[in-house]
């Protein structure tokens, strides 16, 4: 198997299961166009996404790294009309493309873009919290920070999810760069942390060889 294999499958899968949808496949296009990175989720993995937070009933989502809002489609079309996701994103540019593509989903009533560093935005939220699910995908050396705040701002039953956690293997590596540094204290964090149980999958697709930690809040 090769990567050309992993697509090939991935475009499988998704023409079988995932809905063609216009309006993603333009928040994408858009994207694109104005130059931001191609590092979003893959359509099947923001299915996924959304399959989570509807099978756990959460009404309340934070999401750390926006990009340009194809993840918070996704996640904020699981929602109940109450519900409401507030979404954090670093650079200015991402936020507006985000603004774009939420606003022709219809959905600039239920998210919110905070644009800032995401540890500097976090404390601010305690009063929005619990959230029900959290969705992290943003600068891996600064994972254990989000996994922390991650925890304060959550509950029993809440459930966190941590995107590229494999890094085409590079996980393994004690003495990796500071990208999978990060990725390994925030993994000791959770294998040590009494309030959560967790797991980890490796994946292969479309974007690559990488992975995702699972965890639930349980105290």
């Amino acid at each position: 198997m090769n990567p050309e294999s992993w697509t090939a499958v991935d475009d499988y899968l998704v023409s079988s299961l995932v809905e063609a949808d216009p309006i993603l496949e333009q928040a994408l296009a858009d994207s694109h166009a104005a130059g931001l990175p191609s590092i979003n989720v893959a359509p099947n993995q923001g299915k996924l996404l959304h399959l989570l937070v509807r099978m756990i009933g959460a009404k309340r989502i934070l999401e750390v790294g926006t990009l340009g809002g194809y993840s918070t489609i996704w996640l904020a079309r699981a929602l109940p009309p109450e519900g409401r996701v507030i979404t954090l994103e670093y650079e200015p540019r991402h936020a507006e493309v985000a603004h774009k593509n939420l606003a022709r989903a219809g959905l600039s009533g239920q998210v919110e873009v905070q644009v800032g560093r995401a540890i500097d935005l976090l404390p601010k939220l305690e009063p929005a919290a619990p959230f029900d699910f959290v969705f992290i995908d943003a600068d891996k050396p600064s994972n254990p920070d989000y996994f922390a705040w991650a925890l304060k701002l959550t509950r029993p039953g809440s459930v966190i999810v941590v995107d590229n956690v494999v890094r085409s293997g590079a996980v393994v590596e004690p003495q990796g760069n500071a990208t999978v540094q990060g990725i390994r204290r925030m993994m000791e964090m959770i294998a040590a942390e009494p309030r959560v149980t967790a797991t980890a999958i490796q994946t292969v697709g479309s974007k690559g060889w990488d992975g995702f930690c699972l965890i639930r809040v349980v105290g």
